[in-house]
C-alpha cells in the first residue's frame, strides 16, 4: 500500500503544469492509509461528537468501519448521506444554517480534499488567499499593501450568496479540464447532490457546495480560480505605459533648482551666495509639495487584484471611467461564465483617499505629503501613495457593543465611551472571568494587530475591556474598581489566584503585552516554492492496529472511544483514568470494554 505522502507529492509535482490531466484518481480512495491520515486530521474537532443524519458520531471508529467504507467506494455503492441542517445564531441576531455531514462522509470528503489540494495548490493564482495552506486574511492584506501602492480607485467585490449559488455543471466542467477520471467526477457529483435534512424532511440541492462539507472550501476556490485567471489576463491587457509622465510644474521647478545650484557653486560673493542658498531651500520646499508625476496620466494605467474566499478588492491606477468599465466587465464575466451575480449595491467604486472595506479593515491610500531625511541627510518625500490598512472606530464600537462591555453617553455634545459591567457573567468564578476577557482581548488583537493604527485602536479596545472586567468583578464581589485593582493588580499585572480541581494553586492573568502593530511576516508572492504535502503521522491507526486493548490488555479487534472534552471524563473508571493519565480524548478498546463504556453512559 503506497505511502500517502508519496501519493500526494506525486500529484503535486504536476500541479503547476496547466496542460497536465490527472487520470486514475478514484483508485486512491482504496488506500487505507489515506483514510487513516484523514481520520487523524479530523479526530480532534468537537463537532465530530455531534450525530449526523445517520445518528452516528466519530465515537466507535474502527478499522472495520473504515474498510467497510472503502469497500462501498470500490463498487461505487457509496452514497453520501444528506447533511443534517441546524441553525446557529449570527452576530446580528439572525440565524445561520449549518450542515452536519456524517462521519463517514467527512472521511471521504477529507480524502477528496487532500487529493484536490495536491492537484490545484500549485495551479492556483497568487492573488487567492482563502482556505489555502500558509495563507490567511493577513497574507491577503500584506499582498494588498505591497501591490496596491498608488491606486486611485478601489472596486469592492461582493458576490450574492456565493457558496449557495455555485453552478454544479459549471464546477464539474472546470474540474474536467484537469481531471480525466469520470469515477472521481461522479463522486464529486454525489457530494454536490447529497441534499440536506431539515426537521427530518429531505431537500434536494441544485446549486452550491455541500452543506458543512470539508470539501466545500477547495471546490469554491477551484470555481473562483477561473475568475482569478480572468483578472490576471485582464490586468495585463489593461496595463498601459511604463511610467507616469513627469508633472510639467515639477519639471520646471527641478530645472530652476538646478540652475540656482549651479550659480551658487560658482558664486564667490558670500552675501549673494547666502541669498542663492535661501532660494535653493525655497525651491526644494516647492518641489516636495508638488507631485513628481502626473496624477491623471491617460497613457499610464495599472490594475491590481486580491481575493480571500468570495471577497475581493481591485485597485485601479486610472480614471473613474476606467473603474466603471472594469466593474461592468467583471459583472458580465461573473454572469455569463460562472453564473454568479455581483451585488450592485455592495460592489462599490471608492476613491482611494476614502475608506474601502476589505476583510473587516478600512483600506485607503495616503495622499498627504510627508518628508523625512534619508541616510545622507537629504530631505525626501515619504509615504505618498502608500496603502494604509486601518481599524475603524466603528468596528471597535460594534465589537464592544456585541460583547456588552461598553455604554455610550453624551457629554458636552460629544459621544463618550464608558466601560460597563457584563451582568450575565457575574455567575462565573473570578478566574473564569479573567480567562474569558483575556481570550477576547487576545483574539481581537491577534486579528486586528495587523492594522497600521493598531497601537491606538486596539489599545482603546483593551482599555474598555479591562475596566469592564474590573467593574464586573466589583459587582460580583460587592466592591469598587479601586478595591478590585488593589486586591488583584500586582506589578502592573492583573492576576487572580485559585485552586484547580486537584487542589493545586493556579493563577490567571489578564493580557498586558501591549498593542504594538504586528508587522506582517514575509511571504514570497512571486517566486513560489514547489508544492509539497507534509502529513501527520497516523498515530490512531497504530493504536488500532496494535490489537491490544488500552484498558484491559485483551488482544483482538479494537474500536476508538472518543469524548468531546476531557472535562466530561469520569476518573473513577478504568478507561477514564487512562484518558486522563495520557491526556487524550481517545482510548482504543476491545468490544467488551467499549460495551461497558456505552453502558456507563446511559
Amino acid at each position: 500500500m503506497r505511502n500517502p505522502e508519496i501519493i500526494l507529492n506525486t500529484l503535486c509535482s504536476h500541479s503547476s503544469d496547466a496542460d497536465y490531466k490527472y487520470e486514475r484518481l478514484y483508485r486512491l480512495f482504496f488506500n487505507e492509509e489515506l483514510f487513516m491520515v484523514a481520520y487523524e486530521r479530523i479526530k480532534s474537532k468537537p463537532g465530530n461528537m455531534t450525530p449526523g443524519s445517520d445518528g452516528k458520531t466519530i465515537d466507535g471508529m474502527s478499522l472495520e468501519r473504515i474498510n467497510a467504507l472503502i469497500s462501498s467506494l470500490k463498487d461505487e455503492s457509496y452514497i453520501p448521506n444528506p447533511a443534517k441542517r441546524v441553525y446557529i445564531p449570527k452576530k446580528n441576531g439572525k440565524l445561520r444554517p449549518l450542515g452536519i455531514p456524517t462521519i463517514e462522509d467527512k472521511l471521504v470528503q477529507e480524502v477528496a480534499r487532500m487529493i484536490l489540494e495536491a492537484i490545484y495548490e500549485g495551479y492556483f493564482e497568487d492573488t487567492s488567499h482563502g482556505f489555502r495552506p500558509s495563507r490567511s486574511c493577513h497574507t491577503a492584506l500584506n499582498s494588498l499593501q505591497k501591490r496596491f501602492t498608488g491606486s486611485r480607485w478601489f472596486i469592492e467585490g461582493d458576490i450574492k450568496g456565493f457558496f449557495d449559488n455555485i453552478d454544479h455543471s459549471v464546477l464539474v466542467d472546470i474540474l474536467r479540464k484537469r481531471i480525466a477520471d469520470e469515477r472521481f467526477i461522479r463522486l464529486i457529483w454525489k457530494f454536490l447532490r447529497a441534499g440536506y435534512l431539515e426537521i427530518w424532511h429531505y431537500h434536494n440541492t441544485y446549486s452550491g457546495t455541500p452543506q458543512g462539507g470539508i470539501v466545500s472550501p477547495i471546490l469554491a476556490n477551484i470555481y473562483l480560480d477561473q475568475f482569478d485567471k480572468y483578472m490576471a489576463e485582464y490586468a495585463e491587457n489593461f496595463k498601459k505605459g511604463n511610467k507616469r509622465k513627469v508633472n510639467p510644474e515639477y519639471d520646471s521647478l527641478k530645472k530652476k533648482l538646478a540652475k540656482v545650484r549651479k550659480k551658487w557653486k560658482s558664486e564667490t560673493d558670500e552675501t549673494v551666495k547666502a541669498c542663492l542658498f535661501e532660494r535653493i531651500k525655497e525651491l526644494q520646499a516647492k518641489c516636495l509639495s508638488v507631485p513628481a508625476g502626473l496624477q491623471m496620466d491617460a497613457n499610464y494605467r495599472r490594475l491590481q487584484y486580491v481575493r480571500y474566499a468570495d471577497d475581493f478588492l481591485i485597485g485601479v491606477i486610472g480614471s473613474k471611467a476606467d473603474s466603471k468599465s472594469i466593474k461592468a466587465d467583471i459583472t458580465q464575466y461573473m454572469s455569463e461564465k460562472l453564473h454568479l451575480e455581483l451585488s450592485a449595491e455592495k460592489t462599490l467604486i471608492t476613491h482611494a483617499s476614502e475608506n474601502a472595506k476589505f476583510l473587516g479593515f478600512d483600506i485607503t491610500v495616503q495622499t498627504l505629503d510627508d518628508t523625512k531625511r534619508n541616510k545622507r541627510g537629504v530631505i525626501q518625500r515619504m509615504f505618498v501613495g502608500v496603502v494604509k490598512v486601518n481599524l475603524s472606530s466603528e468596528t471597535v464600537r460594534k465589537k464592544l457593543t456585541e460583547l456588552g462591555a461598553v455604554k455610550f453617553t453624551q457629554e458636552k455634545g460629544k459621544e463618550v465611551w464608558k466601560p460597563k459591567a457584563r451582568t450575565p457573567m457575574i455567575g462565573m468564578k473570578p478566574h473564569e472571568m479573567v480567562a474569558q476577557y483575556d481570550l477576547e482581548i487576545r483574539g481581537f488583537y491577534n486579528y486586528y494587530g495587523f492594522a497600521n493604527n493598531s497601537s491606538e485602536a486596539c489599545a482603546g479596545f483593551g482599555y474598555i475591556m479591562s475596566y469592564s472586567l474590573y467593574k464586573t468583578l466589583a459587582q460580583k464581589l460587592n466592591s469598587t474598581v479601586q478595591g478590585i485593582l488593589a486586591k488583584y493588580k500586582k506589578d502592573k499585572v492583573f492576576t487572580v489566584s485559585y485552586k484547580d480541581e486537584k487542589g493545586k494553586d493556579r493563577t490567571r492573568t489578564l493580557y498586558n503585552g501591549g498593542f504594538k502593530r504586528r508587522k506582517p511576516s514575509e511571504f514570497d508572492f512571486c517566486d513560489r516554492l514547489p508544492c509539497t504535502m507534509y502529513l501527520p503521522k497516523a498515530t490512531l491507526a497504530d493504536r488500532l492496529r496494535s490489537c491490544i486493548c488500552e484498558v484491559c490488555g485483551a488482544k483482538g479487534p479494537l474500536v476508538m472511544h472518543h469524548v468531546r472534552t476531557l472535562k466530561t471524563v469520569n476518573g473513577d473508571t478504568p478507561w477514564g483514568r487512562q484518558m486522563l493519565y495520557r491526556h487524550r480524548k481517545t482510548v482504543a478498546v476491545c468490544a467488551e470494554c467499549y460495551a461497558k463504556i456505552k453502558e456507563s453512559e446511559r
